[in-house]
């Protein structure tokens, strides 16, 4: 029998009503779990559980906590076969990009999974969500990180979440999912990457400064020149289409050609759910690229915030990040033949 080990973090899935809302409280899931008789029925892996001390929602979830995780990892890992993560929603799918950089090697799976309602409230979705990762662990037919959600095992690196209020929460957009759980759990092992060994942590600096820019119409770049400086690390410039900026007096553009001559790493992902960024496919793209820009071609910006996180961290030079943000690592973005 596989062994699994279950890693509660906090999130919707273990937290009780309160006065103030839904919140977090220790040793409830832990209780639920083993009154489930599911959870111990015949097919199952063996499971155990750990429980942080402190749970979190996982809007307070922050660098630290993404180490944390690991390190249980890390050090369990000769022990177990799988593993499941029980995480809050809202910051899952940058959780679940984090690890699938920090794991190097990874040899076991790692599912990340949790709930829109609470165990303990009807119509959970929190049961399913939490068997089904537990047998995808136990399986080991998937040696990545992922998450699952609503039936659909996804890449982590690739998820993002699409839905505050429907129980299908996740989706990825530009990658199809590598199983799905319906009477039987069916595994797309073509998209599957290989399992890769000896494990190998690659933690992550906790306060690397790295900013999130979103562009809008009719938006002041001037107010934003001023987080351009020599201090930040890296940017990840939400743009139109395939990588279009508005002209306005070339003022983003002289942002970014400051930021990076002062070292800066700017990626350009898409604010589109599906598609890539082309750089250079329009002449408004063109200037970014020439201003020292690199493209985060189908990337989620979950997964281009934590491939800065592990870059910077691996303390490369600053021309290497840039060549690695448009090279698949973790199976993070699709590179067409067409791209230089």
């Amino acid at each position: 029998m596989s062994r699994v080990l279950i890693i509660y973090t906090g999130g919707t899935i273990g937290m009780v009503p309160t006065g103030g809302g839904y919140a977090p409280k220790n040793g409830y899931l832990e209780d639920v779990l083993n009154s489930t008789p599911e959870l111990r029925a015949d097919g199952m892996p063996d499971w155990e559980l750990i429980e942080f001390d402190e749970l979190l929602d996982s809007s307070n979830v922050s660098v630290k906590n993404w180490v944390q995780i690991a390190r249980v990892i890390q050090r369990s890992y000769g022990a177990y076969d799988g593993f499941v993560v029980l995480h809050g929603t809202d910051t899952m799918a940058y959780t679940a990009s984090a690890l699938s950089f920090m794991l190097g090697g990874l040899g076991k799976p790692v599912i990340l999974t949790g709930s829109q309602i609470p165990i303990g409230q009807l119509r959970s979705d929190a049961r399913d969500n939490l068997i089904s990762s537990i047998i995808i662990a136990g399986q080991g037919r998937c040696c990545e990180v992922c998450l699952y959600f609503g039936g659909r095992l996804l890449r982590g690196c690739r998820a993002t979440k699409v839905s505050s209020d429907e129980l299908a929460a996740f989706d990825s957009p530009n990658y199809p999912p590598l199983a799905s759980a319906d009477i039987d759990i069916r595994y797309n092992d073509k998209l599957i990457r290989p399992a890769f060994g000896p494990l190998k942590l690659a933690e992550f600096p906790e306060n690397l400064p790295i900013a999130v820019l979103k562009v809008f119409p009719g938006i002041q770049f001037s107010l934003f020149e001023g987080i351009m400086t020599e201090q930040l690390s890296g940017l990840v410039l939400e743009a139109f289409g395939v990588g279009n900026l508005p002209q306005q007096d070339d003022q983003l553009l002289h942002a970014v050609r400051k930021a990076a001559a002062n070292g800066t790493i700017i990626v350009v992902c898409t604010q589109c759910l599906r598609g890539s960024v082309r750089l250079g496919a329009y002449e408004t793209s063109s200037a970014l690229r020439h201003a020292g820009a690199v493209s985060g071609y189908d990337m989620t910006v979950e997964a281009a915030v934590a491939k800065l996180y592990y870059l910077f961290g691996l303390g490369l030079p600053a021309e290497e990040i840039r060549r690695l943000m448009e090279n698949d690592l973790r199976g993070e973005l699709t590179k067409f033949k067409t791209d230089n």
